[in-house]
């Protein structure tokens, strides 16, 4: 994602963060057992498909690494635990998500595992969006304690102004916005979805920041966000 892109998100977040009237928490509260195991590898499990849309899975497990490894975490690679979690018949994640994690962290030294859930996805070329309602569960091999939990609707608007004025400017628009919502990449989507609700995270070890994120005011649990 572009900087610019980024820096979006992180306003529009503070922006719903500044209007919430709960009293803040900070991370040091929200995430202490995450601080207490300060783990270092993440397993990702296939995402766990709640849609109609049979490509969603592999778009956001195809972008989850990059924003981990990022925050300061050693991901094992995709390609290897995905061809082990089939021939060892782990494929469907649903499966584990309630079920004792032990195992993975003794076949793949895993600290954690990371579970992802796509309630929804959904394309409007009327309305120029994409909608998504993500779930992310990162899970303890130790304890099965769930330590980082977020979930939230993201709304990727790609609507188009035309600069024109009057009917026919506004035909313009809509017609550039409709055909930008059909070339949307998923994976650019999914990227934004990541990073966006990732950002909460606590920082890794293999951060500079690792530990010096507590004083810091977590995000809410389930948020909306629209971002451009």
């Amino acid at each position: 994602m572009k900087n610019t892109q980024l820096i979006t998100l992180l306003v529009v977040g503070s922006l719903i963060f500044g209007c919430t009237t709960s009293a803040p928490v900070l991370k040091s509260a929200a995430y202490r057992q995450l601080y207490v195991e300060k783990p270092l590898t993440i397993l990702l499990m296939p995402p766990i498909n709640r849609t109609t849309n049979v490509d969603a899975k592999e778009y956001f497990h195809a972008t989850l690494a990059t924003t981990l490894a990022e925050k300061g975490f050693y991901v094992l690679p995709t390609f290897m635990s995905m061809d082990i979690l089939r021939r060892e018949s782990a494929y469907d994640a649903e499966l584990f998500v309630s079920a004792p994690l032990n195992k993975f962290g003794s076949v793949f030294g895993a600290d954690v595992v990371l579970f992802t859930i796509v309630h929804k996805w959904e394309k409007s070329a009327l309305m120029s969006t994409v909608k998504i309602n993500i779930e992310y569960l990162l899970k303890s091999v130790k304890t099965d304690e769930v330590l980082f939990q977020r979930r939230g609707n993201v709304t990727y608007d790609v609507s188009v102004n035309s600069g024109s004025s009057g009917l026919a400017g506004l035909a313009v628009s809509m017609i550039a916005s409709a055909i930008n919502t059909a070339a949307t990449k998923y994976v650019s989507v999914a990227r934004m979805a990541n990073e966006y609700t990732l950002s909460d995270l606590p920082f890794g070890k293999y951060s500079t920041t690792f530990m010096q994120d507590t004083a810091q005011v977590a995000g809410p649990k389930e948020f909306n966000v629209v971002v451009k």
